[in-house]
Formats: structure tokens, sequence, C-alpha cells
């Protein structure tokens, strides 16, 4: 018989089971600047579900499932960092300080 912690660990990973976290590009555009604006969010995809199984072949499973889950997430997670760093420098070299209207006068000597 499964302890209760062990129950939840097993109904938890059912409900992850076929689940992948996937890099998903979005793009906005930012009036202030004139620019496209380009952020990496993580999105859940569920790829299939365990519907029934029985024994260990089932407890393998879903330990593999839960480690593809992990996996995904970490993998994706560090692509959405690295991603969004690149896009926020890209921003703040594109969107520079508007420029003054009129000319500053060079200071006399």
């Amino acid at each position: 018989m499964l302890s209760r912690s062990a129950t939840s660990v097993v109904t938890a990973a059912l409900l992850a089971a076929g689940c992948v976290i996937v890099p998903v590009q979005t793009e906005a555009y930012d009036p202030a600047c004139r620019l496209v604006t380009h952020r990496i969010e993580l999105q859940p995809v569920v790829l299939g579900q365990l519907n029934s199984c029985s024994g260990q072949g089932c407890e393998a499973l879903v330990l593999a499932s839960l480690g593809v889950t992990a996996v995904s997430a970490v993998v994706s997670g560090s692509i959405a960092i690295v991603g969004n760093v690149a896009y926020w420098a890209e921003h703040r070299a594109g969107c520079a300080a508007p420029t003054p209207s009129a000319p500053i006068a060079a200071p006399a000597t």
C-alpha cells in the first residue's frame, strides 16, 4: 500500500503525464520607441495522457514522464532567460532617448 506522500506524488505525476514546457516567442509594438519588442514565455503542452496502466511498468512510465516534464522545464526556462535578456538588450539599444528639438550651444571660452 502506498503512503499518503507517495500517493500525492503519483497523483501529481498522472496529472502531469505527457506534459512538456515549451518556449514561445511573442511580439508587441512599443509606440514610445516605435519598434516591435519580443518576449519569450513558457507554455505547457500536453503530448498524451496515461489512461490505464498497472504494476511496475506504470510506475516506471510515470517516473519517466515526470523526468521529461522536469527536463523540458529546465531547458525551456534557460532558453527563455537567455532570450529575454537578449531581447531586453536589443530593446535598450533600439530605444534611445529622444533628441532635443533645439541644438545645444557650445559654451563660450
